[in-house]
Order: C-alpha cells, then sequence, then structure tokens
C-alpha cells in the first residue's frame, strides 16, 4: 500500500487532460460470447475504461474473456468514462441504461476514486451512489459494487466517512461487494502504470483473476429463476 497516499494528486494528474469516450457504452473486445449470453455492464471510470490500455486489454474486455474461458456465458459492456465522479456518473446513468441494445443482466459499479482525489465531501458521493443504486433497483437490474479506499493522507475523518460507503451501500441493497478493486496491484510496480495507480495489462489480468469469482457468482445469482 505505500503508493496510495500518493493516489489524489497522480490520478489527477493521469486523468484530468484525457478525453471521455462517448457517452454510450460499447461492446468489449475479448473472447467469443455465444450470442444469446448474458450481458454484464461494466458501469465505472478509468479503472474499467482501461486508461492508456487498448481496448482488448481493460478490465471488462479481459474479464469477458475470462468468465467465457471459464465456461461462464458472458458478454461484458464496457461503460466506463475515464474522469467520472460519481456525480457525473448519475448524470449519464439513465442515458447508458437506455442505450443498451441488450438489458443488463448484471450492472458492476464502480466509481468514487475521482470524488476522493477532488477532495469532494463523502456525503455527496454516498449520496450520489445512493441515487445510482437506487435507480438500478427502480428499474429491476441486479448489481454488484467494486469498492475504492480513501488515501490516508485525506485525514482520519475523510478515510472513515469514505471507506464506510461501499460496505454501508453492499449491506443497504444486499448485493455483493469487491471491497478493494486495486487490492490485487496496488504497491506492485511490476503491475501498474509509470503512475503507480492505473493498471496495466499484467495488473489487469490480475485483478480480473481476484474478482472474477464473485462477478461470476453474481452474474449466476441474476440470471436463476
Amino acid at each position: 500500500m505505500r503508493h496510495i497516499a500518493a493516489i489524489p494528486l497522480l490520478l489527477l494528474a493521469a486523468c484530468s487532460g484525457q478525453k471521455a469516450p462517448e457517452p454510450l457504452a460499447t461492446r468489449s473486445a475479448g473472447a467469443e460470447a455465444p450470442a444469446n449470453a448474458p450481458v454484464i455492464l461494466a458501469f465505472g471510470d478509468s479503472l474499467y475504461a482501461g486508461y492508456r490500455l487498448k481496448p482488448t486489454e481493460s478490465y471488462p474486455a479481459r474479464l469477458e474473456a475470462a468468465l467465457n474461458a471459464a465456461k461462464v456465458p458472458a458478454r461484458v459492456v464496457n461503460a466506463g468514462v475515464s474522469g467520472d465522479t460519481t456525480a457525473a456518473a448519475r448524470a449519464r446513468l439513465s442515458f447508458t441504461l437506455d442505450g443498451q441494445a441488450t438489458r443488463p443482466a448484471l450492472v458492476m459499479v464502480g466509481l468514487g476514486g475521482n470524488d476522493m482525489l477532488r477532495g469532494l465531501p463523502p456525503a455527496e458521493t454516498r449520496a450520489n451512489m445512493d441515487a445510482i443504486l437506487a435507480e438500478l433497483r427502480r428499474r429491476g437490474i441486479p448489481f454488484m459494487l467494486t469498492g475504492m479506499l480513501a488515501a490516508p493522507n485525506m485525514g482520519a475523518r475523510y478515510v472513515s466517512q469514505f471507506n464506510a460507503l461501499w460496505p454501508d451501500m453492499a449491506k443497504k441493497y444486499q448485493v455483493p461487494l469487491v471491497p478493494f478493486f486495486l487490492q490485487p496491484v496496488i504497491g506492485n510496480d511490476a503491475l501498474l502504470l509509470d503512475d503507480h495507480i492505473h493498471p496495466n495489462p499484467q495488473g489487469i489480468d490480475r485483478i480480473v483473476g481476484a474478482t472474477q469469482g464473485t462477478v461470476a457468482d453474481a452474474l449466476k445469482a441474476s440470471t436463476t429463476p
């Protein structure tokens, strides 16, 4: 965790100048999935979008490949936008959902890092996340969370309030949670880009390996009558 204290400055530098992709999500590249495979929508920020990676190297693409290789049919749609805060994601949620050709069987929500690095109040992040999840629940779309941790240099009170958000939301909505999405790679430069934050292709594979089981279980639960 030695690089976690540098997250705010490094992620601001990494994400601030990047052009955001079109808001309508597109299918990720990856292993061939059956035409009728259930759709997973990966709705998040640069960690889903694949910052400085080829489309086929992004987390949604590699997750799709891994799931299908494990005989878990799935198409994973990349709806990640680099630099997104929870407020920005909340604003585009309905547009993104309405633009899907196939109704998602599962939505993965991975947000919050940009709120933290901008020092936005955890109460605002909580309200935005609650609104996003409530809308998914209103539409009857199953979902799961991949969480984030605050950098220690944000201060003890901020860290406590921010870090509690993810387990609180998972408990409130009774959904699966990956507590810290970057846990498999943080602090390991061999698995990170030169910003020491975003995973490189090897890091993406490590994260996929750590999260694939949770995603597969959530997808199975969402598609079982």
